[in-house]
């Protein structure tokens, strides 16, 4: 029966210890986000300690650009962390490209403890090998390295050979309780002793990052399923530093569900747009919203539940409770989360949250001038209750701050044939208004269009609406009609009936 290491560690509460660390290539994906949101979640829910850490060794990819973004986007979505790259702690550094002199003292530890040990062997001869023993060239390495005498590497030396560094895989059955998909055994024998530090003398991922959670004391490692397949060589690499001294237990591991695409079954792509973590901030995703969503990538608060609130979701996460299925990315799910999020904020919140998306549409004509924003915070209350996305604000508001009116076609086209007649009978009924609010409005189309015209409010309402907007859909006429004023209100009302005419 297998068995798991005996020295995993038992770690729980403020001893909880979690790590961040991706790879600064590229634009944040939101799967990326997930990752350091349980991870976070996990941390808080435990009163344990998140460390943020840069896993930088390769200098063709990485880049001080993505790490900024990748920095962007964690004070964005308000993940914060208590160790790291930009905090500090006792750890430090936090880069993997600044920590090469302590791989170096962790591989001459290992090298000592015999866990280590030169490898010669090219690809070419290790194929030859397998060739000639009939085994397949896919089983890759075949160990042959393990006991070559000191002669046997003298002579490879004076053929100018560097040796690549192997870990001595033990001959047993490896076996861990994931957190979230249970036991899981790797059979004595399913892989090979593996290159940790190239012949450059260069430590490899694989190594590295092992290494870097054990001298962390990372007590929980929480990542994607996709790198699963690595735990194997990690259980291995952990039985060689504790018996090195280098560390004293075992991490608990969980791997969570892959994140798909809306269509197909294949993990959402870096290339696609919902992957993108600022293209759905361009959008105009608040980070409440957003966060709410990909905590559900995996893990729900309840059956009849969707929508709850940071502190809610850090009270109720735990690893354990995280589906091993595959979650897949619902579009308009995540904004209707995000809309519940929204018409939750704070009125005043909400209206400086919605100033920066007006004023890069453009909608100020430049530097908002005071007034602009006063009548901006006016209007917020008219189109929370609407708004998914706080990108939709221009096109909801941008009536309000522009003197050249543009009728959208779908606007025109649905206006009713005697839609000059119904404007110039909302001339009229408008211009005796002297205590120009919304009830004063309301009460006055209504007895000149409902009562005396007869008109369905449909009809009724339509071709002042396109008039005031340009719209078809808008925020509730009587308060438009309002912020607009009374002199503005007649020109568009004048200014379209003259255009159908």
């Amino acid at each position: 029966m297998a068995t798991v290491h005996p020295l995993t560690t038992t770690a729980t509460g403020s001893d909880v210890r979690v790590r961040f660390c991706p790879s600064p290539t590229g634009l944040p994906h939101v799967g990326m986000v997930r990752t350091a949101l349980y991870n976070w979640a996990y941390a808080r829910h435990n009163g344990g300690k998140l460390i943020f850490r840069i896993e930088d060794t390769d200098a063709a990819r990485d880049s001080e650009e993505s790490f900024l973004q990748l920095v962007d986007a964690l004070t964005w979505m308000k993940i914060d962390w208590d160790e790291g790259v930009e905090v500090g702690g006792p750890h430090a550094p936090y880069r993997q490209s600044e920590r090469h002199d302590i791989y170096r003292g962790v591989i001459d530890k290992l090298l000592a403890s015999g866990a280590l040990y030169e490898s010669y062997s090219t690809a070419e001869e290790i194929d030859a090998r397998n060739e000639a023993a009939g085994r397949a060239k896919q089983l890759g390495y075949d160990n042959f390295d393990r006991d070559l005498t000191d002669e046997q590497k003298a002579g490879f030396r004076a053929e100018g050979r560097q040796p690549a560094l192997r870990l001595r895989v033990p001959d047993e059955d490896l076996t861990y309780v994931d957190l979230i998909r249970g036991e899981v055994t790797f059979p004595a024998g399913s892989f090979p002793d593996f290159v940790v530090v190239r012949p450059n003398g260069v430590p490899l991922y694989t190594f590295v990052n092992p290494v870097d959670d054990a001298l962390m004391g990372i007590t929980h490692v929480l990542r994607g399923e996709d790198l699963m397949p690595s735990t194997a060589r990690q259980l291995a690499l952990y039985d060689a530093l504790i018996q090195a001294g280098v560390t004293t237990f075992v991490p608990r591991f969980a791997h969570m569900p892959l994140v798909l695409g809306e269509t197909g079954n294949k993990k959402l792509s870096k290339r696609d747009p919902q992957a993108d973590l600022f293209l759905h901030r361009e959008r105009g995703f608040i980070h409440e919203g957003l966060l709410n969503y990909l905590a559900l990538l995996g893990w729900s608060i309840a059956a009849d539940r969707d929508v709850f609130s940071l502190e809610e979701f850090i009270e109720a996460f735990d690893i354990a409770d995280v589906n091993p299925n595959p979650a897949r990315f619902d579009q308009k799910k995540a904004e209707s989360i995000n809309g519940d999020h929204i018409r939750m904020l704070d009125g005043k919140d909400f209206a400086e949250r919605m100033l920066p998306y007006l004023a890069q549409a453009g909608v100020f004509g430049g530097e908002p001038t005071h007034e602009q924003i006063v009548l901006a915070f006016r209007a917020a209350p008219l189109v929370q209750e609407r708004m998914q996305l706080l990108g939709e604000a221009p096109g909801m508001l941008g009536f309000l701050f522009t003197d050249e009116l543009e009728y959208q076609a779908d606007a025109m086209k649905g206006l009713p044939a005697n839609a000059a007649d119904v404007l110039r009978a909302c001339v009229s009924a408008l211009e005796p208004v002297e205590d120009f609010t919304p009830d004063a409005i309301q009460t006055a189309l209504s007895a000149e269009l409902v009562e005396k015209l007869e008109l369905k409010p449909r009809v009724a309402y339509g071709p002042p609406r396109v008039a005031l907007t340009g719209r078809r859909v808008s925020p509730p006429l009587f308060e438009s009609m309002e912020l607009l004023g009374k002199d503005e209100t007649l020109r568009r009302l004048r200014a379209l009936a003259d255009h159908l005419a």
